[in-house]
Parts: C-alpha cells; sequence; structure tokens
C-alpha cells in the first residue's frame, strides 16, 4: 500500500492513507499526487510533499547501509528483500513529522503555485533545543559577567586596540572598586602580555588568564602555571623557570593586581602617584614589580598607548 491521491470519477479526490498505516511510497503514486497537487489543493500538496521526503530518506538510508560492511547473518536474495521492506517502511515513518523536510517542500510547492504557503507549525529539534539553550546561558552569562563569558570564549584577541576594548569593562569596574587607573590596568597588562599574544599558559595549553604576569609567592594558595621566563640579573637577560598566579577568569586577574598594588606595603609610592603615568611606571620599578630595568620606560608608553585607544574609541 502506498500514500497515494486517487482519481474518482467525479474528479481528483485525496486518499487518506497516512504515514503511519503505509506501507511504502512508490513513484507511481507519486507521479498521481504531483497532477493532483497542480489542482492547488493543500491537502494534496502536503501529501505530495511527504512522499518527496520518504523517496529521499529511502535513499538515504540505503546509500547508508552500502556505506556499512554487512556482518553475513541476513545475506542472499531472501536478507536483500527483507532489508529493503524495512527501509521502505522506515522511511515512510519518518517523513512527515514535524519541522522535517516535507514541510519545506510543502511551502516551495505552494509558492511555485501560486497559493499561499502553509504556516510553519514545527517542533524544534532536540539538537536546535540544545543550541538554543547553550545560546540563551551564553548571553546571560555575558550580561552578568562580561569577564566570565570573556574567559569562556577563550583568549582575548590579539593587538592593543582589540585588546584594550576586549579588557576594557573588566578594568573599568576594577578601576572604580580600587582606585587605580583603567588605563594603567590595561597598558600594564598589554605590555605584560604583548598586547593578548604572550599569555601565561599551562602546560597543557590551557589560559591561566594572569595578565599581569604576578609570581606564585609562598603565600599564594591558588591555582599555578609554570614557565619558562626572561629575567634579568644582574643586568642580564636570562631564562628561568618561574611560577606564575592563574586564575579562572580575566576580571579575577585584574582584581588581584588592585589587591596586590593597594593592599602592599612595597607599592605604598605607586598608590601616591596615579594622577602621572610615568610616575606610577616609575614608582612601580623603584618597589621591584620587575626586573627589567627599563620597565618604567617601556610601562609608561604602554599606558599612554592605552589612554590613545580609549579616546579613540570613545
Amino acid at each position: 500500500m502506498a500514500l497515494s491521491l486517487t482519481p474518482s470519477s467525479s474528479g481528483a479526490s485525496l486518499g487518506t492513507t497516512t504515514a503511519s498505516n503505509a506501507l511504502a511510497a512508490d513513484v507511481r503514486s507519486l507521479n498521481q499526487l504531483k497532477y493532483d497537487a497542480g489542482a492547488n489543493n493543500p491537502a494534496a500538496t502536503k501529501e505530495a510533499a511527504k512522499q518527496f521526503e520518504s523517496l529521499f530518506m529511502r535513499e538515504m538510508i540505503k546509500s547508508m547501509r552500502e556505506a556499512t560492511m554487512k556482518s553475513g547473518l541476513l545475506e542472499g536474495a531472501q536478507g536483500d528483500l527483507g532489508t529493503e521492506l524495512l527501509d521502505q517502511q522506515l522511511s515512510v515513518s519518518m517523513s512527515g513529522l514535524p519541522g522535517g523536510l516535507s514541510e519545506a517542500i510543502s511551502r516551495q510547492l505552494s509558492l511555485q503555485m501560486g497559493g499561499a504557503p502553509a504556516p510553519v507549525v514545527s517542533a524544534p529539534s532536540t539538537l536546535s533545543l540544545a543550541r538554543s539553550s547553550q545560546v540563551t546561558a551564553a548571553a546571560r552569562t555575558s550580561a552578568a559577567d562580561p569577564a566570565s563569558a570573556a574567559a569562556a570564549n577563550g583568549p582575548a584577541p590579539k593587538g592593543r586596540d582589540d585588546f584594550v576594548q576586549f579588557h576594557e569593562t573588566a578594568a573599568e569596574r576594577v578601576a572604580k572598586e580600587s582606585g587605580i587607573p583603567a588605563a594603567y590596568m590595561l597598558g600594564q597588562a598589554g605590555h605584560e602580555t604583548g598586547w593578548g599574544k604572550s599569555e601565561i599558559r599551562h602546560s597543557d595549553g590551557s589560559n591561566s588568564f594572569n595578565l599581569f604576569g604576578i609570581k606564585a609567592g609562598k603565600g599564594w594558595t591558588g591555582k599555578v602555571a609554570e614557565i619558562t621566563t626572561t629575567e634579568y640579573i644582574d643586568g642580564k637577560a636570562q631564562k628561568v623557570t618561574a611560577k606564575f598566579r592563574a586564575y579562572d577568569s580575566y576580571e579575577d586577574s585584574f582584581r588581584d593586581y588592585a589587591k596586590l598594588i593597594n593592599q602592599s606595603p612595597r607599592y605604598e609610592q605607586a598608590r601616591a602617584q596615579t594622577g602621572s603615568a610615568e610616575a606610577y611606571a616609575s614608582a612601580l620599578q623603584k618597589a621591584g614589580y620587575a626586573t627589567d630595568p627599563a620597565y618604567a620606560r617601556k610601562l609608561s608608553g604602554a599606558i599612554q598607548s592605552a589612554l590613545r585607544v580609549q579616546r579613540d574609541q570613545a
């Protein structure tokens, strides 16, 4: 038995055989459906779309079976016949479902025949629901906590302008809490990471989110990333292995930096110099923030660069 439209003595009439009680779709009934659908019968158009989808599903299942290694248990003419009948019935059962190919075909046929397309009432698939949930969750995370969203989306963009724009929200938030200008933190983070090109990573390649090169001293109880870095010893650059602090997000890095500057007695002079980028950078170097003898000059230049980017983007 097949899904079909059969002509009657009074004209074309729609056979009410449905996908649930049909055995298979055949080419002859499909051709008849095409002619009946030409009469602009919405029901015939819908059935024709189901037949098209059924034939498509049948060919797809057939191709899948041909690409699968046979077990040898059901080989032979009778086994092949049984498999073919099963595939035909599967193709019929899988066609005409909400959100399937038949809906798209039905709309296209209706448009080609000059009629109004059938309203789309489709049930979302499991995959579309999963993707929708992921997008919604990401949107909520981004709105509630941009730094966490940034962490979930991978490393920050590379390059000065994109780096500043990417981290500006977190920097501004921490600046209001700490009193350290956002541009100073953005400039120092940019200098320490090469504007995102040389971020500190764990041995497995995952991000430590350490933007300021803060090392993990004896008092640090959090996560650690161990890397090879350049230190200046007696004025000479040398490669050494050192442990650095690791965080769960970029904003955590900004907060830890601000906490270090505001609570450590060694940076008291730096806290008093937030009105001048040059003085602030010089105070950090004198306090021993970095071993590079040219650190103050380099940091001051990076802060000025961050300030220019902020002005240009304002």
